[in-house]
């Protein structure tokens, strides 16, 4: 009896250490996507298509090219489109704080005072009114409506959705009057001939499909790591990103010919099936941030790099999450830089009452 008292109390006695060491390692206490499934109605189905900047690359892609591409996207049918750019709201804030956020407003923003001086209005303003407009928006807005509510999204410095509003507006009526002054038409000619996915993928297909807006979900403030992580950091990356080897890695290399084959014939709906496949995903990150998270010396700023990327992604896709919090059930389309996608998918996956749709699948 007492050899079985001793045993318990050396037992009790551990139970402690062994709570430590199980909390060390950590288990969360919930899983939102145990949640998944007990929705009351459909679940919202959310497809992430990562694209190459068609403004970086040598041989732009006309509208005619990419046609095939947003064929298949309007069959998907997306109630809501986000895209890779800065709020007019996220715009104020950083022009507010430049300390903390050196160099982003120059960097992602556009200046507001050109518009502001058209319309009378602030950013805030600007937001405020386009709530209220869409609250009591009819299903059959006429052009004066359109035309007043595309210098309502300039003065909110959503650029993307004015020209959403212009060009559903038929040519006839892409004309001055309603808000619209010169300065601001000449704004809305220089957005149109921007060759990015926003304008080529997201504004297009926004046309298409007879939606309103898109919605801007990128997010730079975490850029705040880097300029805290001192003057090293830049050299530290720069050095990583022009180490050697992405050339022998097979699925990067084949990611290159596609695009060179696309700039060649035409074909880009096969150039984005190879970006978005989960073997070129899988690669190019781990090429970049596998082995930028090993990088050793001083500072560590391999790990700093993967922080700053994590946390921008965390906020792009909250951001995402708050753009379809009030439209349960929808099918969300996400217009993003390929190297987001792997992120995307991966934290979208998280989400309770969530189903990721497989690009290729769409793409097919």
């Amino acid at each position: 009896m007492r050899l079985i008292l001793n045993a318990l109390l050396i037992v009790a006695a551990a139970l402690p250490a062994l709570a430590n060491a199980q909390s060390a390692v950590g288990t969360p206490a919930f899983d939102p996507k145990s949640l998944r499934g007990t929705q009351a109605g459909p679940i919202t189905q959310v497809l992430t298509i990562g694209s190459a900047h068609l403004s970086e690359l040598e041989k732009k892609p006309t509208p005619a090219e990419l046609d095939s591409l947003l064929d298949k996207l309007e069959a998907f049918r997306p109630v809501i489109i986000t895209h890779e750019g800065l709020s007019g709201e996220q715009c104020d804030q950083v022009e507010r704080y430049k300390a903390r956020y050196a160099g982003i407003f120059d960097d992602y923003c556009r200046g507001t005072a050109e518009v502001e001086k058209s319309t009378g209005l602030t950013v805030p303003q600007a937001m405020e009114a386009i709530e209220t407009t869409l609250k009591s928006w009819p299903a059959s807005p006429s052009a004066a409506q359109r035309r007043k509510l595309a210098s309502l999204f300039l003065a909110a410095n959503d650029r993307p959705s004015a020209l959403v509003q212009w060009l559903r507006l038929p040519p006839r009526e892409r004309k001055l009057g309603d808000g619209i002054d010169q300065p601001l038409m000449d704004i809305l000619g220089t957005v149109e001939a921007q060759p990015n996915e926003t304008i080529a993928i997201g504004v297009a297909l926004a046309v298409r499909l007879g939606l309103e807006r898109l919605y801007a979900v990128d997010d730079h403030t975490s850029d705040s790591i880097q300029t805290a992580a001192g003057p090293d950091f830049a050299a530290a990356i720069q050095a990583h990103w022009s180490s050697p080897g992405a050339d022998a890695v097979p699925e990067i290399a084949r990611y290159f010919a596609s695009q060179a084959d696309a700039a060649k014939t035409g074909d880009y709906i096969e150039f984005y099936r190879v970006t978005n496949d989960p073997a070129t995903q899988r690669a190019f990150i781990t090429f970049d941030y596998g082995r930028a998270i090993k990088l050793s010396g001083d500072g560590l700023h391999g790990r700093r790099y993967v922080a700053w990327f994590e946390a921008r992604n965390l906020r792009m896709v909250a951001n995402i999450r708050e753009a379809f919090g009030n439209a349960p059930g929808a099918r969300v389309l996400n217009i993003v830089g390929a190297s987001h996608k792997g992120y995307y998918d991966a934290y979208l996956d998280q989400m309770s009452d969530v189903q990721i749709v497989d690009a290729l699948v769409v793409l097919k």
